[in-house]
C-alpha cells in the first residue's frame, strides 16, 4: 500500500471526535419511536476507541443529563455521518426497530438534504447517477467506479445560488442509500459540500466551520399505527439564503 495511504488509515484509526456541547434534540416522541434532531459532530453510535463513546446511541440509551430521560432499548435503524446534522428515527423497543430496519432495507424510507455546494450549480435541478465502491487503499473513502460499483442515484434541486463567495443551496432526495452517497456525488458533479474533508476541492473544505449537509425530511410508516409520518428538522443554515 502507498505511504499516503497508510497515513490515512492511520489518521482514521488513531481519530478521537472533539467533545460535542450541543445536545440531542427530541422533536417527537410516543410509546414507540422517536424522532430527534442530531447535531453536526456528534457519531450516531459509539466508536472502537473509548475516547469515542459519546454517541447519539450512548446518550439515548444512558440519557443526556438535563435534557431527557434513558430510553435503554433505542435502537437506530439508520445512522447520519458525524459531520452531518438533522433528523433521525429511533425505535424504542424490539417490535418497532424491527419495523422500522425492514422499511429502511427495503427502501420505502424516502429521505431529503439540504445542503451547501462551491460554485454554482447550473441546472435548477437534475439527477446525478454514478455507481460508489468501496476504496480498499484509502478507508473510510468511497470511489466513483462504474465497473464494481453499485449504483447510486441522487436527485437535486437548486433552492438558491449566492454571491460572495458562489455557492448553491440545493435539496437533495438521494435514491440509493450507499455511503457518503451525497458527498462523493457532489464532488463528482464539480461542486462539493462545503466543509467537507474527504470529498473536496482546494478550497471547499475551508469555506465553511462543519459539514454543510442536513437531513431535513424524513418520511415513513409508523411502526405500530402503520401512519405515514413525514419527520422535519429546519436547517440550521438555510438561513444564508437571506444573505
Amino acid at each position: 500500500m502507498p505511504e499516503t495511504d497508510t497515513t490515512l488509515l492511520t489518521s482514521f484509526d488513531d481519530f478521537v471526535a472533539p467533545a460535542c456541547n450541543d445536545p440531542v434534540e427530541i422533536l417527537y416522541q410516543d410509546s414507540d419511536i422517536l424522532l430527534i434532531n442530531k447535531p453536526s459532530g456528534l457519531l450516531s453510535l459509539s466508536g472502537k476507541n473509548p475516547l469515542n463513546r459519546d454517541s447519539v446511541h450512548y446518550r439515548l440509551v444512558h440519557g443526556q443529563e438535563g435534557v431527557n430521560p434513558a430510553f435503554p432499548e433505542a435502537k437506530l435503524p439508520h445512522r447520519l455521518d458525524f459531520g452531518t446534522s438533522g433528523i433521525m428515527v429511533v425505535g424504542l423497543n424490539a417490535a418497532s426497530s424491527k419495523h422500522l430496519n425492514k422499511q429502511f432495507q427495503a427502501r420505502t424510507v424516502k429521505k431529503r438534504y439540504i445542503a451547501m455546494l462551491e460554485g454554482w450549480v447550473t441546472d435548477d435541478q437534475g439527477q446525478i447517477s454514478a455507481a460508489i465502491a468501496k476504496d480498499k487503499d484509502c478507508f473510510p473513502l468511497v470511489k466513483i467506479c462504474h465497473s464494481t460499483g453499485k449504483a447510486a442515484i441522487s436527485e437535486y434541486q437548486v433552492l438558491q445560488r449566492l454571491e460572495q463567495p458562489r455557492r448553491s443551496l440545493v435539496q437533495f432526495t438521494p435514491h440509493t442509500g450507499r455511503t457518503h452517497q451525497l458527498r462523493i456525488h457532489s464532488q463528482t458533479f464539480g461542486y462539493p459540500i462545503l466543509g467537507c474533508d474527504l470529498y473536496k476541492s482546494e478550497s471547499s473544505e475551508q469555506m465553511a466551520d462543519r459539514l454543510l449537509l442536513h437531513a431535513s425530511d424524513l418520511y415513513f410508516e409508523h411502526p405500530t399505527s402503520g401512519e405515514h409520518i413525514h419527520g422535519y428538522c429546519p436547517c440550521p443554515f438555510e438561513s444564508a439564503r437571506l444573505d
